[in-house]
């Protein structure tokens, strides 16, 4: 799979999504060269703002344990990729639509790329370019959600029980990272 191919799977969900599919990558492959390697972004560098910035890129941002408050964050987005890939397929399943489990996992391990991605924004120390990020990021989430149902469940565009599927799963991911983002403000 090419980068421009990846590039394409928020927006269509032809090409890019079946190869996904047809790789028939297993969960704890997932897990392991996706997952993990991409949760480590946002704790790595949220401590390297957090330690480096200080009061300047938000008030009472400075006096944080964010090493305590990192190594959480972390855990609690490996632990959201479990839950994801579980509400994923009974979301789906509860629509009467097929997906297989580890297509469900591979939406829950692809759709967060975006949100991962944002945190580099973290390396410029103006609070304004991380909101934009991570702005931009939850609007390629909520699409790769949708097209990624659309390609894995074999529906057409127009289809509004995929719709109503992707609004399922968008709501619950949302909540979920608005939970992690309270839990980091809370410590």
């Amino acid at each position: 799979m090419n980068v421009s191919s990846l590039l394409k799977l928020p927006f269509s969900s032809n090409g890019g999504w079946a190869e996904l599919q047809q790789r028939q990558l297993s969960i704890p492959m997932l897990a392991w060269f996706v997952v993990v390697p991409m949760s480590l972004l946002p704790p790595v560098l949220l401590y390297y703002a957090g330690t480096h910035y200080g009061d300047d890129f938000i008030t009472g941002f400075g006096g944080k344990e964010w090493r305590f408050i990192t190594t959480i964050l972390f855990l609690a987005e490996l632990l959201t990729f479990f839950v994801m890939g579980w509400l994923i397929h009974s979301v789906v399943e509860g629509h009467k639509l097929q997906v297989s489990y580890n297509d469900a996992y591979l939406l829950a391990a692809i759709a967060p790329l975006p949100l991962w991605l944002s945190s580099l924004a973290l390396l410029v120390p103006v609070l304004m370019v991380s909101v934009i990020a991570v702005l931009i990021a939850m609007a390629l989430s909520c699409t790769l959600v949708y097209q990624g149902l659309r390609s894995l469940c074999h529906r057409s565009p127009d289809d509004v029980l995929t719709m109503s599927v992707t609004y399922t799963v968008m709501a619950a991911s949302l909540l979920a990272w608005g939970v992690l983002m309270a839990m980091v403000w809370a410590f």
